[in-house]
C-alpha cells in the first residue's frame, strides 16, 4: 500500500494498466451491477438541486424508476447509490449508438448544469472505501473491463495516469503529483529488480 495524506492506495493503482474502450464494452458499467453507483451527501444536494434540469437528457424508463424510487436510494451496504431500472442500468443512464452513457454528462457537456458525474463513475475502475483513519484508494479488476485492460497495456497507460482528472478533483493536484513521484520510484525499484 501506498500511503499519501488520509489515502492508502493500493499497487494496483500505479501498476496496472487501464484505458476505458466503449467501443468495446459499451459502457457495461453502467450496466451491470448488483446496485447504483455509490453517491457522497454533498453528490446527494448536488442531485437535489440540478436534477429538474438532468430530466431532459434522461430516458423515460429512467425517469419512471425515479419518480417509484427516488433520486436516489439506500443499497443493501447501507449507503446511497443511483436508483436502477428494472434491477439493471442506472437511472440516469442514456443509450447513444448502442454505448451507456450518463445524463448528467450529457447535460454537463451542454453547459447546462456543473456537475460532470458522480465521483464514484468517474474515478472507475477505482473505487474508495471508508477507513478508520484513511480512504482505501483500490483498483476494481470486473471482469467486463478486459477490453480497458488490453487497451491500457496497448498504450502502456497506469490506472493513475488514466484517471488523472478525477484523482484531482478528488485528492487535488498536490496529491496528485504526489502519487506521480511514487509512481516513478516504483518503476525504476522494479526496472532494477529485473
Amino acid at each position: 500500500m501506498i500511503e499519501i495524506g488520509n489515502a492508502l492506495i493500493s499497487r494496483d493503482v500505479v501498476e496496472k494498466k487501464f484505458v476505458c474502450n466503449l467501443s468495446v464494452c459499451k459502457g457495461a458499467c453502467c450496466v451491470d451491477g448488483d446496485s447504483g453507483a455509490p453517491l457522497t451527501d454533498e453528490e446527494i444536494k448536488v442531485i437535489d438541486r440540478i436534477y429538474d434540469r438532468v430530466i431532459p437528457y434522461m430516458r423515460k424508463e429512467g425517469v419512471v424508476a425515479i419518480e417509484n424510487q427516488g433520486r436516489y436510494v439506500v443499497d443493501y451496504d447501507n449507503e446511497f447509490v443511483t436508483p436502477l431500472v428494472n434491477e439493471k442500468e442506472c437511472a440516469y443512464v442514456i443509450f447513444e449508438e448502442g454505448i451507456a452513457k450518463c445524463a448528467f454528462e450529457k447535460a454537463y457537456e451542454q453547459g447546462v448544469i456543473q456537475f460532470k458525474k458522480p465521483i464514484s463513475c468517474h474515478l472507475y475502475p477505482i473505487r474508495i472505501s471508508k477507513l478508520r483513519k484513511h480512504e482505501g484508494v483500490n483498483y476494481d479488476n470486473w471482469h467486463i473491463c478486459n477490453p480497458a485492460r488490453k487497451f491500457g497495456e496497448e498504450t502502456n497507460t497506469p490506472v493513475y495516469k488514466f484517471l488523472k482528472e478525477p484523482l484531482i478533483k478528488k485528492y487535488g493536484k498536490a496529491w496528485y503529483e504526489d502519487l506521480k513521484i511514487v509512481a516513478k520510484e516504483l518503476e525504476r525499484r522494479k526496472l532494477e529488480e529485473e
